[in-house]
């Protein structure tokens, strides 16, 4: 295993306002461009669309195609079902309310549609707890559309919600049309953007996302067994949701935890049920027997050093806060290359502790850690010499910099 290194100092030419990228203080942190034979690890799955992300350690282990958007299927529910765990925890729902089956949520996700349904009666009122579950263990298409309809007045003012929130939520390839999943050509996700998202359940709504771990739900006396087929016999499963159309394929996204580590996957475009369930189990015991664990940084190591403007010193030291660890497969010697990112110069003054950037560490072709870093200590602003002469750096490297652009 290779950790690249550049000088201890580099800046980025443009002005304050440019993506600037700072080398390290100890020669292990660099700008990263990754070489030009660089490859993935070789394939543990066939699935096309494919994630492995190690929750514990903040860690990509597996990605192929993660980031292109493509139709997510009952997966793209885990929006719909954000958003009411959301208001549930903001006080805004509770689980007794309830919510009325209109005439549009029958006929298009009820019993006359064809889609999979929890067989809610028309204009039953019923409740939220029981709508959940109508849509993680039934994956029912008028449990969904209900709960849109009964939170934002209908499913369109609902989506609206979803789309404003998958952007709060950092999720950059994904775009919803409906609450249910079903097909429409606008309606995409990325592998990736659905594995962050499972993880924000996971974090944010525990005591909700119990219920994706229940076996079967019984409403209107029809019993139907949860479709994730890894809660029947993978050790230590516990979520989430699987999805099917034709434009699609077969898709799952699982969570599992295991030896004190949590795995989530995301497959999709597989050909069968059976090969989903195949290439799920395959891959998630690829991702917890064939990685070792290797410390980067110490939580109070300096990782890097950010530039600043107007300070009584030029420059500040970058921390993580926590250990820095890489998951690499056993044997690997790949290439791993770390670098800081930040908008910089920083204004003086810079306090202890100040969310500067992002430590970025690729294992070969792969970006594998992302995570925030901070400003090791204060720097005060500095005398009227040093800002000036922080100017007149800074008017120069600016002009440098709009000069190369034309260029």
């Amino acid at each position: 295993m290779f950790l690249s290194s550049l000088p201890r100092r580099a800046r980025g030419l443009c002005a304050a306002s440019a993506l600037a990228v700072a080398a390290s203080l100890a020669p292990v942190v660099g700008a990263f461009a990754a070489p030009k034979d660089a490859k993935p690890p070789a394939a543990p799955t066939s699935a096309p669309f494919a994630y492995l992300y190690d929750v514990t350690s903040d860690a990509t282990l597996y990605a192929a195609k993660a980031d292109m958007p493509t139709p997510p299927a009952s997966m793209a529910t885990l929006m719909t079902l954000e958003l009411v765990f959301k208001a549930l925890k903001e006080g805004r729902l509770s689980r007794d309310q309830t919510f009325r089956v209109t005439e549009d949520a029958w006929r298009r996700g009820g019993a006359p549609s064809r889609n999979s349904t929890m067989f809610a009666k028309l204009n039953s009122e019923v409740a939220v707890a029981d709508l959940l579950r109508g849509v993680i263990v039934q994956s029912g298409t008028d449990a969904a559309i209900t709960l849109a309809t009964g939170l934002a007045g209908s499913e369109q003012s609902f989506v609206g919600l979803m789309n404003q929130r998958a952007k709060e939520l950092g999720l950059v390839y994904s775009t919803f049309r409906n609450a249910t999943g079903q097909p429409d050509p606008e309606q995409k996700m990325s592998a990736r953007d659905v594995a962050k998202l499972a993880a924000h359940l996971i974090d944010t709504y525990p005591e909700y996302y119990r219920i994706f771990a229940e076996p079967e739900f019984t409403w209107s006396k029809i019993t139907q067994r949860n479709r994730n087929p890894l809660l029947a016999d993978y050790q230590g499963a516990d979520g989430l949701k699987t999805g099917y159309t034709e434009d699609s394929g077969f898709g799952l996204v699982g969570s599992v935890t295991r030896d004190s580590r949590r795995l989530i996957i995301v497959i999709n475009g597989v050909e069968t049920a059976k090969q989903r369930a195949e290439e799920a189990r395959k891959l998630l015991d690829w991702g917890f027997n064939a990685f070792e664990q290797r410390r980067l940084f110490e939580g109070d190591d300096a990782v890097a050093e950010a530039r600043v403007f107007g300070g009584s010193a030029m420059h500040v030291a970058l921390v993580a806060q926590k250990p820095v660890d890489l998951l690499a497969p056993k044997g690997d010697d790949a290439r791993v290359v770390a670098r800081v990112t930040y908008d910089g110069p920083i204004a003086a003054p810079v306090a202890k502790g100040q969310r500067i950037g992002t430590l970025k560490v690729w294992r070969g072709a792969m970006l594998t850690v992302e995570t925030p870093v901070y400003a090791a200590n204060d720097v005060p602003v500095g005398d009227l010499t040093r800002r000036a002469i922080d100017g007149a750096l800074e008017l120069v490297s600016g002009f440098v910099g709009q000069v190369a652009e034309k260029i």
